[in-house]
């Protein structure tokens, strides 16, 4: 196990722009450590419980239902060596609170794993590795979700039962938002302008805005959907009350 002091002098190594061939034999350590780093340069800590694998009863925490949302929208698994799984939830750089959120609830679920940011172009991703990520998110296959079959597993939708209103905010704080539409009608003879809120959630999956609008059933919000040309890849909720309960329990992203 290397130090982190030893981690930040080999990335600053990195960063003047030597190869990882002449780090490596400067060091006496692999490119394949090196390239970890890169992903997470604080110690990943393998003794934290799954909270899957232990039956614990942290599995009915409003944080998994909360980031279960933010994976299936904006998330991935990569693996790593030695088993290891990377966790990644894109958040724009536009939401700091989103940041913030994801990565509480990433701690909150692994409490004793490191979490960490990587800047990316517009974006940054918040990063947790474990070899147990498989087990909380079964969901993890070769290639992009819309273009294979989501579905959750019992104990997940058990879960999401639960708490349902962590689910939608996961999901509106990934691929939807809250904005403010206007038209106008016509008043004495004089055009006048309306404006109201609507939420939008935007996937390609098929199953995906099915979990989210099934959802929105089980907690009284009426919804429909529009199209993006031909494609049915929009899930609206436009109705008055309908966005007064998304606006007390979700509200637009910060």
């Amino acid at each position: 196990m290397y130090d982190i002091e030893t981690r930040h002098r080999v990335l600053a190594l990195v960063a003047e722009g030597r190869s990882l061939n002449s780090i490596s034999g400067l060091t006496g350590i692999s490119r394949a450590t090196i390239r970890d780093w890169h992903v997470c340069v604080e110690p990943i800590q393998r003794k934290a419980e799954c909270f899957r694998c232990t039956t614990s009863t942290a599995l009915r925490r409003p944080a998994y239902t909360y980031l279960l949302g933010l994976y299936l929208g904006d998330g991935c698994l990569s693996a790593q060596p030695r088993g290891v799984f990377a966790l990644r939830i894109a958040c724009a750089d536009s939401w700091p609170g989103l940041i913030e959120s994801c990565e509480a609830a990433i701690r909150a679920i692994h409490p004793d794993n490191a979490v960490c940011r990587v800047r990316r172009a517009g974006c940054t991703m918040v990063t947790s590795t474990s070899k147990h990520w498989p087990c909380l998110f079964p969901q993890h296959a070769p290639g992009k979700k819309h273009e294979r079959r989501i579905v959750l597993e019992p104990w997940q939708q058990e879960i999401v039962d639960a708490h349902p209103w962590e689910f939608i905010r996961g999901l509106i704080h990934s691929d939807g938002c809250r904005i403010t539409n206007w038209t106008t009608r016509i008043v004495g003879g004089e055009p006048k302008r309306y404006e109201y809120p609507r939420y939008f959630f935007t996937n390609k999956s098929d199953d995906i805005r099915a979990l989210f609008s099934d959802t929105l059933d089980k907690v009284g919000v009426e919804w429909k959907v529009t199209r993006r040309g031909k494609d049915p890849y929009n899930v609206s909720v436009a109705r008055r009350a309908s966005v007064a309960l998304m606006d007390l329990h979700v509200g637009p992203k910060y």
